[in-house]
């Protein structure tokens, strides 16, 4: 094999690798995320795809779908609580919650189909 082949395999390797280890990232982000939903309290009163205390988180995602300032507003309404957008149930302040974990839960929410 000459030097030039072996280069272009090399090349071809590395971004094998490259994707790969990049598309592992995403799918531990998205998992990560999940997690913390999980681990954040979320799930007491909010599910993916029920209604039960508060919104579904879809319902959520849907209702903030293209809003570009969606991310900072849930941030701060998941630390500082909020009511009276999806009913008469308010949500309480999540302070345990630290506002680093917030918004990568509003980020995650959003994203949820």
């Amino acid at each position: 094999m000459n030097m030039n082949m072996n280069m272009k395999l090399m090349m071809r390797k590395a971004a094998t690798a490259g994707l790969a280890s990049s598309a592992l990232f995403s799918v531990g982000s998205a998992f990560a995320n999940e997690e913390l939903f999980k681990k954040s309290n979320c799930m007491a009163c909010h599910a993916i795809d029920q209604k039960r205390l508060g919104p579904s988180m879809k319902e959520v995602a849907a209702k903030y779908n293209g809003d570009g300032s969606a991310v900072e507003m849930l941030a701060k309404k998941i630390r500082a609580g909020g009511g009276g957008v999806w009913g008469q149930m308010a949500m309480p302040p999540q302070l345990q919650v630290t506002e680093a974990d917030a918004k990568t839960l509003a980020e995650y929410i959003v994203t949820i189909k």
